[in-house]
């Protein structure tokens, strides 16, 4: 993942299980030229915002290591979260670092340190508890790093890989229209079922052709229940795509779903792709097209 331009203003927020490697972390962002603050309060953080928008670009890129050492203050990361998500000149993201209760116990007991959350039980009872308090937390993080198997130099490589700043974030729409019967894309993050639409199968000269073929794409897009259905499509996705963007997603799939995956979602996949292509760098494929044996779409 690259995490953008230079111009923009980025925010890495660290949090995860303790004993992941969040000081592995932090030391890593500080190689790659991030200011880095070890546990912020989240409280403190629209002062924090406050001293960075008055810096002008000196602070453009910032790590801040989040946790439950600062637990009276957790409660508060949320409503601190969504104020970022709101600020239109911050791109934040959370790096969330966890590991199997294993090899989080194997590390408490090479260092013979007690648990934050459990100081005089066993570090088991603390690592289940502080599962529990991250699992919503962890729910909203843009990338979860498990260090179970990592060393501190593979954890180390791994965030010099996803976070180099080496060239323009790109957000990518792939369209790609596919048959039910054939499954359903398992990567696809939206899938719309357009089998209600009229059918050019049953129509003798158009069988054996696609949605690529000018007289099927002008038959699927000539009904009105074809212009109302990709009228109520664009509006959603016009509205949903740049919340994805700003989430942190690199790419989102939209599947679009016909019987045989030859004919109608062949030509509105390619519809939605040219439509999307203004805004987003887009991509159109047609996983099923291929499929000529017994095709009925």
């Amino acid at each position: 993942m690259s995490t953008g331009s230079t111009n923009e203003t980025q925010i890495v927020i660290i949090t995860g299980m303790s004993g992941a490697g969040k000081t592995v972390a932090i030391q890593s962002f500080e190689d790659l030229g991030f200011f880095c603050v070890d546990n912020l309060p989240p409280t403190l953080l629209p002062k924090f915002l406050e001293l960075m928008k008055e810096s002008g670009n000196k602070m453009n890129k910032v790590a801040l290591v989040m946790d439950l050492r600062g637990r009276e203050f957790f409660d508060h990361l949320f409503k601190a979260l969504d104020d970022l998500a709101e600020t239109a000149w911050v791109t934040p993201r959370v790096l969330f670092l966890d590991a199997d209760d294993s090899a989080l116990v194997r590390r408490y007991k090479e260092t013979r340190r007690s648990h934050p959350l459990a100081p005089s039980s066993s570090p088991l009872e603390g690592i289940k508890l502080e599962r529990q308090l991250l699992e919503e937390l962890k729910g909203r993080a843009q990338q979860i790093f498990n260090t179970s198997e990592m060393k501190p130099r593979e954890l180390r490589e791994k965030i010099l890989t996803s976070f180099t700043v080496n060239q323009k974030n790109i957000f990518t729409v792939n369209v790609m229209s596919f048959g039910f019967k054939h499954g359903i894309p398992i990567d696809a993050d939206l899938v719309f079922d357009v089998r209600f639409l009229p059918n050019p199968h049953y129509i003798d000269h158009m069988r054996p052709k696609t949605g690529l073929d000018e007289d099927v794409f002008t038959y699927v897009l000539k009904w009105n229940e074809t212009q109302k259905f990709l009228e109520k499509v664009t509006d959603l996705l016009s509205f949903m795509l740049p919340h994805y963007k700003r989430e942190g997603k690199a790419q989102l799939v939209v599947a679009i779903g016909c019987t045989g995956g030859q004919h109608r979602s062949v030509a509105l996949a390619q519809h939605l792709g040219q439509f999307f292509k203004k805004d987003y760098h887009t991509c159109i494929s047609h996983r099923d097209i291929e499929r000529r044996k017994d095709a009925t779409t």
